[in-house]
């Protein structure tokens, strides 16, 4: 498949800009968090397997409503009850796939996208020759109760009362709020700093983040609320790799939990990362990547 950027049309007739790097028979499609986020933190993946003696053919694409594919207009209440749904966006990942002539390949998601892996697991694991977890817990009550430890590490406990003024009185423009909100960015999303992944304006995506997740990634008021997995964990049958950040917002102990529960599964973790640690900490994160695609391949993978 030749490298570069190619537009796809679904056949609801939005349009997703997709990309694909690097050289192998091995395919892996890569899905972005968010919602709303973007695919620019997978950008360096193909190279980064490279590596590690490992060659890709890394997929990526941004999903409807993100960056560089259509925004719906979501102010339409018909658009909006029909798009932003799990529903829809599992059953993009599988018209993808079909679009991008994808068989018996890699499925990694990040944070949100490992909503999707998961799900698309249960349904479509047929396609799959494995699935990596990439931050993403199975249980949102987990989560929520983890960004509130986050708060009491970081934050005095004057700043996490004002937080929660702001949340109730939906003031989350607030500038001291955000500041606060960048404490805890720096701290357990994006620890290496500068942040390659910040940008002068945001890319698009705020009305799918905000009707799943919310103002940030400290708050969940979205649909998000909803995500409650783990009785479906048994039924990812595929090999399948959990990895998170040691310092991040999503726990590690619910990971632990995972790990148990999906029959072939293995956790690692990548230190002195947060939430994005591709990013924090790269090195660490596609070696764990690497050998499991290799161990993959040559048979040998049994999870813990």
């Amino acid at each position: 498949m030749k490298n570069g950027t190619k537009i796809i049309t679904l056949d609801n007739g939005y349009h997703l800009w997709t990309s694909t790097q690097g050289e192998g028979d091995i395919h892996l499609l890569a899905l972005h968090g968010g919602p709303g986020g973007n695919h620019e933190y997978w950008e360096d993946a193909a190279d980064r397997l490279a590596a590690e003696g490992l060659h890709v053919t890394v997929h990526m694409y941004d999903q409807l409503g993100s960056l560089y594919s259509d925004q719906p207009d979501y102010d339409d209440p018909e658009i909006a009850a029909k798009y932003l749904t799990y529903e829809y966006f599992l059953d993009e990942v599988e018209e993808v796939r079909q679009k991008l002539g994808l068989n018996n390949f890699y499925l990694i998601g990040q944070s949100w996208g490992g909503v999707l892996v998961q799900e698309y697991a249960v349904k479509y694991g047929k396609n799959l020759k494995a699935a990596i977890i990439s931050s993403m817990v199975d249980d949102t009550d987990d989560y929520l109760a983890s960004i509130n430890r986050c708060r009491q590490e970081v934050l005095p406990q004057t700043e996490i009362d004002f937080m929660r003024k702001c949340e109730a009185n939906n003031d989350y423009d607030n500038e001291r709020y955000q500041a606060d909100v960048q404490i805890l960015n720096i701290n357990f999303m994006d620890r290496r700093q500068p942040c390659k992944l910040y940008h002068i304006k945001r890319l698009g995506g705020l009305p799918v983040y905000h009707a799943f997740q919310g103002d940030n990634e400290f708050v969940v008021t979205g649909k998000l609320k909803e995500w409650h997995f783990r009785d479906q964990l048994k039924n990812i049958t595929v090999p399948t790799l959990l990895t998170f950040g040691e310092h991040e917002t999503m726990p590690l102990d619910t990971a632990r939990i995972m790990q148990k529960e999906i029959p072939n599964s293995r956790l690692v973790t990548t230190p002195e990362a947060g939430h994005h640690h591709m990013v924090d900490n790269p090195k660490v994160y596609y070696k764990h990547l690497a050998d499991f695609i290799k161990e993959v391949e040559a048979g040998t993978f049994k999870g813990e």
